[in-house]
């Protein structure tokens, strides 16, 4: 069956197109959420959220564009639709953080390792951190997708960098005490 045909057959409710979908999507979407998710409960809860919002509107995709770029925004909207529902960025206040570049030239760092680190951000910093660093979002981009303000989305940027660098030069510090 073709994509196009899947699509259609998705849009009339068949559960074997569906289940379909599911299969072929279902790695590539969770590796999303698992980059905007707490850890890897979550982030499977997210998927199942976000599959169920894909049937839900799979009507809406009118064959414009790339259906797994529809899939991925789906995705990621749902995703963020649950942490504007906690209100993670009800804040206060916000001092004005200096942005900090993070550069990692050390090999010993693996990809999972700074994976968990994103992870373990709070809500609001690992969140934007992901939209801007990894998904490529301008600021303007992600305070209207979060409802925050610009300055908010800078300032748990910079928030983000500070806190993964400090991590970071914590595990380098601790690593090579050990190799003593």
């Amino acid at each position: 069956m073709s994509l196009e045909q899947l699509i259609e057959n998705c849009k009339i409710n068949d559960t074997q197109a569906q289940s379909e979908l599911y299969k072929l999507f279902s790695s590539k979407l969770f590796s999303i959420c698992l980059k905007y998710s707490r850890n890897y409960t979550e982030a499977e809860d997210n998927l199942q959220d976000a599959f169920l919002t894909i049937y839900k509107k799979i009507e809406q995709y009118k064959h414009k564009g790339s259906f797994e770029g529809w899939l991925k925004r789906v995705t990621v909207n749902t995703v963020l639709q649950r942490y504007r529902q906690e209100k993670v960025f009800e804040i206060i206040s916000e001092d004005v953080v200096e942005d900090v570049e993070i550069e990692i030239d050390d090999e010993s760092i693996s990809l999972d390792y700074l994976l968990q680190i994103i992870q373990e951000l709070p809500d609001r910093y690992r969140l934007v951190f992901n939209l801007y660093v990894l998904d490529g979002y301008s600021h303007n981009d992600i305070a209207n997708m979060l409802d925050i303000n610009i300055g908010t989305s800078k300032s748990n940027l910079a928030r983000a960098r500070q806190i993964l660098m400090k991590t970071i030069e914590n595990y380098k510090t601790t690593k090579s005490l050990q190799s003593l």
